[in-house]
């Protein structure tokens, strides 16, 4: 299989099911924005931490491929058989996020990202998470979406920052609060 299919150097592309779209269409925005969150996770397991959390990230890794798949579908033409979202992958978010809890300082204040890089690589993959619950709601309006994808991303990004804040923690980071100037 080659890689180039050069089919797309109009600046078109093919979704799941055949249907050609421009690449800046929102379906094609959203799915590569999670593209785009999964390279940030597949940083941050990349660092110095548990292996806990390690696994973790492959599960969340490939919760994302399940996404992209159903994004990169064209919800009316695609007889293709994608992965399904559970609700169970939400559940172990939160579950994660309550047992990291545990451990963690009760937050007072917003804190300011950063304090160490693997910690920066959080904030970044959260933010990046918001942009892409964002564009796949946008895309909601007036596609189909499954309601399971954007309460994945929803609950994923604050994942993101519960492990920014436990892994400030293991790295004995600093967390600045942020005391706005009044």
């Amino acid at each position: 299989m080659k890689i180039y299919t050069k089919t797309g150097d109009k600046g078109q592309t093919s979704l799941i099911g055949g249907t050609r779209v421009p690449k800046h269409h929102i379906r094609i925005e959203s799915y590569g924005t999670v593209d785009e969150l999964n390279s940030y996770i597949g940083l941050i397991r990349d660092q110095q931490i548990d292996e806990h959390s390690k696994t973790i990230l492959i599960e969340i890794q490939d919760r994302l491929f399940t996404i992209g798949s159903s994004l990169a579908s064209d919800p009316e033409k695609s007889k293709m058989k994608i992965p399904d979202l559970k609700e169970s992958d939400i559940e172990l978010l939160e579950k994660e996020m309550d047992e990291m809890d545990k451990t963690l300082p009760e937050m007072k204040s917003f804190v300011l990202p950063g304090g160490h890089t693997t910690v920066s690589y959080c904030h970044l993959a959260r933010c990046v998470c918001r942009r892409a619950e964002r564009l796949t709601i946008h895309l909601s309006e007036d596609s189909f979406v499954a309601d399971l994808v954007i309460k994945y991303l929803n609950r994923l990004s604050d994942y993101l920052f519960v492990l920014s804040r436990k892994l400030s923690q293991d790295l004995n980071a600093k967390e600045i609060p942020w005391k706005p100037r009044m």
